[in-house]
């Protein structure tokens, strides 16, 4: 698929972002979610990758990971698409 960047305001936490585009004249509308992922351990890296991995392996089968983000030393962002994709 190919890409095209859309800057958006910065947004909270868990929180769900709906973009409507037009594809060869044909409305399609596409929900993306931002999730962030605490670090249990934040002074371990082997166990903030870990704890990544598990997130994102149990993470709900309708959605794809998209994106992730810099990481902090609380945690990191990561940003999910949902698979199904209404078309107008």
């Amino acid at each position: 698929m190919r890409e095209v960047v859309v800057q958006i305001p910065n947004i909270e936490a868990e929180q769900n972002i709906e973009i409507t585009v037009k594809i060869n004249g044909k409305k399609r509308t596409l929900n993306y979610k931002v999730e962030i992922i605490e670090w249990e351990k934040p002074e371990m890296e082997s166990d903030r990758v870990s704890t990544l991995r598990r997130v994102v392996k149990e993470h709900e089968r309708d959605w794809d990971l998209i994106h992730i983000g810099a990481p902090s030393n609380s945690g990191i962002p990561v940003m999910f698409r949902q698979k199904k994709h209404e078309i107008v």
